[in-house]
């Protein structure tokens, strides 16, 4: 027996239900365009996903004007600076130097999980709206990028094929997603990436934070991060070899290296129960170029990575759709195609202002190979005299908080 294809219609189709495909959706709709959603995954397990946990002043200031960050005010933890812990000369105990972002640049972070996003923005377009995301579908193929009637087919999770015509494709797929293949293969497509010779061994504990603020720890066993989640849920970090097998770490290790690491005056690390299974993610930069083809656009990680040390992926994701949204609104009210030609050198601006903040803060936190140029005794100095340099002088200073709070989406 054959099923009968079923046909859809829609200005925007979007592939990917993470913060930047629903942002888009939701800027969208806030200008009467419409748009379907498409996610591979199940609407609990994409808001189950841990990843990024940092909003920008810039992210923060959007959401608030659409009306979904009533729960981010409620719940959100501010944050008017970090804290670089270091010693400042071999031999010496580490100590804290405060970035004071407020002081500096006059705003600050706001520390609330990505998932946390993902749920807000699926209530507001589910719940709230009825505007639909079909999730579980599968063989997502995209077609006619080229045309001005580009469509998209799939398999839903009933079993039926789906063919929806759109005007317009935003890849919001990830950087495993589909998408940005289909950009090269138009030709044209360069990838720049950097990998890097280490990972992260991530915890999320059940344990009371024990400052306010991040803190950022460069130490000779290498890097540690201590965050927080909510005021019972603190989030840390282990700099390891990227082939670490997480299962050799058991939880009295993991919590000896971070009392090592993150050791420091007047400093108390609390331990507590793991809420989920250490894992270990991979390092690396990765910018793709251009973020379009015909009407498919790229954006988020689909069409860049950064590494988390600058705290940047996602809030890089909801300024690329925000500039996104604003091309197709104008496309929509008179057919100036003027925002869709420059779109991506707009947005690749600001991606390498942050690709480059973030491997700054990687490579002056992390520990390199000794036997490597970049972590010999040299590269080291240049490491501590870069920190030193950073926490006394304003000027360094004002340029670290300046790009750790965001800058204006669309700018760089």
């Amino acid at each position: 027996m054959t099923t009968q294809r079923r046909e859809h219609r829609t200005r925007v189709g979007i592939v990917g239900a993470g913060p930047a495909g629903l942002l888009l959706a939701a800027l969208l709709a806030r200008e009467g365009i419409d748009s379907v959603v498409l996610e591979a995954r199940s609407r609990s397990y994409v808001e189950a996903r841990v990843r990024a946990g940092v909003l920008e002043a810039p992210t923060v200031e959007l959401l608030r004007g659409m009306g979904v960050a009533g729960r981010l005010d409620r719940e959100g933890m501010p944050h008017h600076g970090i804290s670089l812990r270091f010693a400042e000369a071999p031999g010496e105990p580490a100590r804290d130097h405060r970035i004071d972002f407020a002081d500096l640049v006059g705003t600050g972070i706001t520390v609330y999980g990505q998932q946390e996003v993902v749920k807000d923005l699926l209530a507001d377009r589910v719940d709230d709206a009825g505007l639909p995301v079909e999730f579980d579908v599968s063989g997502v193929a995209v077609h006619d990028v080229d045309t001005a009637s580009p469509s998209i087919t799939w398999t839903g999770a009933d079993g039926a094929e789906n063919l929806l015509r759109c005007d317009v494709v935003a890849g919001c797929d990830g950087f495993h997603g589909i998408t940005r293949e289909i950009v090269g293969d138009g030709g044209g497509l360069t990838v720049a990436e950097r990998v890097y010779p280490f990972g992260w061994l991530g915890v999320l504990a059940k344990a009371a934070p024990t400052t306010d603020e991040l803190v950022y720890a460069h130490h000779d066993n290498g890097f540690a991060l201590y965050s927080m989640r909510s005021p019972e849920v603190t989030r840390l970090y282990l700099q390891v070899p990227p082939e670490t097998d997480p299962a050799d770490w058991s939880d009295a290790r993991i919590w000896d290296e971070l009392h090592t690491r993150l050791a420091c005056e007047g400093f108390t690390l609390n331990e507590g129960e793991f809420l989920e299974k250490p894992g270990v993610t991979g390092m690396r930069s990765m910018v793709a170029s251009p973020m379009r083809r015909g009407r498919l656009f790229l954006a988020g990680d689909a069409a860049h990575i950064v590494p988390p040390t600058g705290a940047k992926g996602m809030n890089l994701a909801i300024a690329d759709v925000r500039v996104l949204a604003e091309a197709v609104t104008r496309f929509r009210a008179d057919g100036d195609e003027t925002g869709f030609d420059g779109y991506s050198a707009t947005c690749l601006r600001r991606v390498w202002r942050a690709e480059h903040f973030s491997w700054f803060m990687t490579s002056m936190l992390h520990r390199f190979d000794p036997a490597t140029e970049a972590g010999d005794a040299f590269g080291v100095g240049l490491q501590r005299s870069q920190l030193r340099y950073t926490v006394t002088s304003r000027a360094a200073a004002t340029s670290l908080a300046e790009n750790y709070v965001g800058l204006p989406h669309g700018a760089c």
